[in-house]
């Protein structure tokens, strides 16, 4: 960390001076994903990813200014909008840079490579994410959004320094990874896999939000995998902390902001610790998870309404996100058709009036908090403010009669924002669609049209996004691309075991196996962990343990749909691969158990914990 933290203190108190300009020719028109297209017609002089933009970049000397967004962030299309299309900046960075564009759900990998560099080196991450990395491979610095004058200026100030001492930034830039140790004994011990478990609990209590729920005193995000990890283990191990803290983090998430309480499907993120403010984006990873999340709290805490607000995500997911094929996209964006963020689903005090009626409205208004100043500059977001029991002794009226005045509210509201536009991304990724098969396996073992629907899903990962030898991680209106990484291989097949286990044919556990094979033999070794096969970034040692994100840790989800495989049909050197590779990494868990939670839930299986 000391290695990686001096020199970008460095290079930040270097920062404020000028250079010059010359000329490429911007390659993203027609690009087949919708956020790299979309930036087709920028002046910037865009380039992708790979081994001939990296090849340039080394003969022309210049350092890659490697740009990463993706099709539903908000301020990856402020930036494009006031930097990208500014003519004097785009000048500056076709003259002094090789500038490249990246869709993150195109090369995951690459993603999280710079965006662990940004988190180590300045303490935050985020998208835009835009770093500057050498022509042998180093990332030098990384940085988010800023406005144009400031961002000028970061361009210009590395340009010079870039040109006044190009052999220190290059020494500077060489930081020493953490080495790997690579497999373990294929024997995971029990008493040390209990022992991170409780690492993991201990820690998630100590940076709970006891009061609003989640993680966190600013910006609140789900945190799936941390929170079914502690499902988990209260169903083992009852805790009435535990208890108290998932069942109001559970219960705010789905009452507040967090829950599009009209249209069905959860937003990416709040802005605020209250859960109240959402980042309107949607995405198939996050609905997925959570209606898993859901559907799991129903059983184990007991909760019937749980059960509901799951179907109604996978409900969502059916009606807005599944395509012809029976894949599902990756997300709706924040910006409505009018470039508006959240403009698809706020209300305005004349749209409500010429939607509902007098009664209507006075009886919708109470019910879902719109009330007082609008808190958004166009309006209010529906919340869940008050039971209609609440609702009713409040407007002095008979239950069942507020409850037919809040339900045609509603039904008229949602017919009006269905006439609105909403941009989709339409890429149909393989590692989403995976989390999408199990969470419809999980709602299958309640309602038929949930098999249907992952039936269909299952055939597209079977046929479109596996070809009998591998995966492709995208696909587009039949077109195919992205970097396929550990990501995809390790979700798919954690679906397709899901998927195995309700069919019980024994051709579904073969294609489980041929995957999740497949995944050991290109993404693990000696080494350790590599994200992707071929990386472009230098200094790819692997790694022990991948770490939980907004997504589950792949290398933990593949050991877990290994070890299952493995026992279904007694396959004993898949199941000699998973315990070794459970057996490492114990140092890096014990020092940031909060991140480890789906690699520990492996381990569990691994040292033969009975499952919950």
């Amino acid at each position: 960390m000391r290695a990686l933290v001096i020199p970008i203190l460095w290079l930040l108190t270097a920062l404020a001076n000028p250079a010059v300009a010359a000329a490429l020719e911007n390659n993203l028109q027609k690009h087949p994903s919708p956020y790299l297209s979309l930036h087709g017609a920028d002046p910037v002089a865009w380039q992708e990813w790979n081994a001939k933009t990296v090849a340039r970049a080394r003969q022309e000397g210049k350092l890659l200014y490697v740009s990463i967004g993706y099709f539903s962030c908000h301020w990856c299309h402020v930036m494009q909008r006031e930097s990208y299309r500014n003519a004097e900046i785009a000048k500056y960075l076709n003259a002094h840079f090789i500038p490249v564009k990246v869709d993150r759900e195109l090369d995951p990998a690459l993603d999280a490579r710079l965006i662990e560099f940004a988190e180590k080196t300045r303490g935050i991450s985020g998208w835009p994410l835009n770093a500057f990395v050498t022509p042998d491979g180093h990332p030098l610095y990384a940085t988010l959004y800023h406005p144009p004058s400031e961002f000028l200026k970061i361009l210009m100030r590395i340009e010079q320094l870039w040109k006044d001492d190009r052999t220190q930034l290059v020494q500077l830039a060489r930081h020493e990874a953490i080495k790997p140790t690579g497999p373990g004994r294929p024997r995971m011990d029990r008493a040390q896999a209990r022992t991170h478990a409780r690492q993991v609990v201990d820690e998630a209590l100590k940076q709970a939000d006891m009061f609003q729920g989640g993680f966190g005193e600013q910006s609140k995000f789900p945190q799936v995998p941390l929170l079914g990890f502690l499902l988990s283990e209260h169903a083992r191990n009852p805790d009435p902390r535990l208890a108290e803290f998932l069942t109001m983090t559970l219960d705010v998430m789905a009452r507040n902001g967090l829950q599009d309480h009209l249209g069905g499907g959860f937003f990416r993120y709040t802005v605020d610790p209250s859960w109240k403010t959402p980042h309107f984006e949607k995405m198939l990873y996050d609905n997925a998870q959570l209606a898993a999340l859901y559907l799991d709290a129903a059983h184990v805490l007991g909760r019937e309404e749980y059960r509901a607000i799951g179907r109604r995500t996978l409900d969502f997911l059916l009606h807005e996100f599944r395509d012809a094929t029976g894949g599902f996209i990756a997300a709706l964006s924040a910006l409505d058709d009018h470039g508006v963020e959240g403009g698809a689903y706020l209300w305005s005090e004349p749209q409500l009036k010429a939607v509902l009626n007098r009664e209507e409205l006075a009886a919708y208004r109470g019910y879902a908090g719109m009330t007082g100043a609008a808190p958004f500059d166009n309006g209010w977001l529906p919340l869940q403010s008050a039971t209609i029991a609440e609702l009713a002794i409040l407007l002095g009226r008979d239950p069942a009669a507020v409850e037919t005045l809040v339900h045609s509210a509603e039904a008229k509201l949602r017919d009006a924002r269905a006439r609105r536009g909403l941009p989709r991304d339409t890429k149909v990724l393989a590692a989403w669609n995976g989390l999408a098969l199990s969470a419809l396996v999980l709602g299958a073992r309640e309602d038929n049209r949930y098999r249907e629907a992952a039936q269909s899903l299952h055939h597209v990962l079977a046929t479109q996004l596996w070809d009998g030898t591998q995966l492709v991680r995208s696909s587009v209106a039949g077109t195919t691309g992205g970097q396929v990484s550990l990501e995809d291989y390790a979700y798919v097949a954690a679906g397709l075991t899901d998927w195995a286990v309700l069919s019980g044919r024994d051709g579904d556990w073969q294609l489980a196996r041929h995957v999740a094979r497949t995944a050991w033999q290109r993404f693990y070794g000696s080494r350790g962990w590599r994200l992707q096969e071929n990386s472009l970034l230098a200094a790819e040692d692997g790694q022990d343990v991948v770490s939980d994100g907004p997504m589950p840790s792949p290398s933990g989800l593949l050991i877990t749909a290994s070890l299952r495989i493995a026992t279904a049909l007694k396959d004993s050197s898949l199941r000699r691969q998973a315990l070794a590779a459970a057996n490492s990494g114990h140092r890096q868990i014990s020092e940031n158990p909060f991140w480890h939670a789906s690699v520990v839930a492996a381990q569990l299986q691994a040292a033969g914990v009975k499952p919950p």
